[in-house]
């Protein structure tokens, strides 16, 4: 099948350089989370940037259904911390895992006027 648009590279090579050397307001909509069924009803959309204060459930990966809330969001490593989420380290200290914003999904919405805006400029909607 030949290439729809030739503005587009189907490069897996030029793909992965694109997405590795990415500038942080690019990584920003790259770092997109699935919404809840619930949630996706009520806003009418399926996915947006995740941020802190979100509420998540990890859905894929060695903690699978485990919640919590995001404490940070690491753009440089393409990922995210959420709170309680941790693994042991050898000497017996506890580090936050980073886990990608596409294994988990979105349970509760952390909403200011920029997170209203955004949603509504998404073709969503507001309650």
């Amino acid at each position: 099948m030949a290439k729809v648009s030739q503005d587009v590279s189907s490069s897996r090579r030029k793909s992965r350089k694109a997405y590795f050397t990415a500038p942080s307001s690019v990584r920003q909509i790259l770092m997109s989370s699935p919404l809840s069924k619930e949630l996706r009803e009520q806003h009418g959309i399926k996915s947006i940037p995740i941020r802190k204060e979100d509420e998540v459930r990890i859905v894929r990966g060695s903690k699978k259904g485990q919640e919590g809330k995001v404490s940070s969001v690491y753009r440089l490593k393409y990922g995210i911390q959420v709170s309680k989420v941790t693994r042991e380290k050898s000497n017996g200290a506890s580090v936050p895992l980073n886990i990608h914003p596409s294994n988990v999904v979105i349970t509760k919405l952390y909403l200011d006027d920029n997170r209203k805006d955004y949603i509504q400029r998404n073709g969503g909607k507001l309650e």
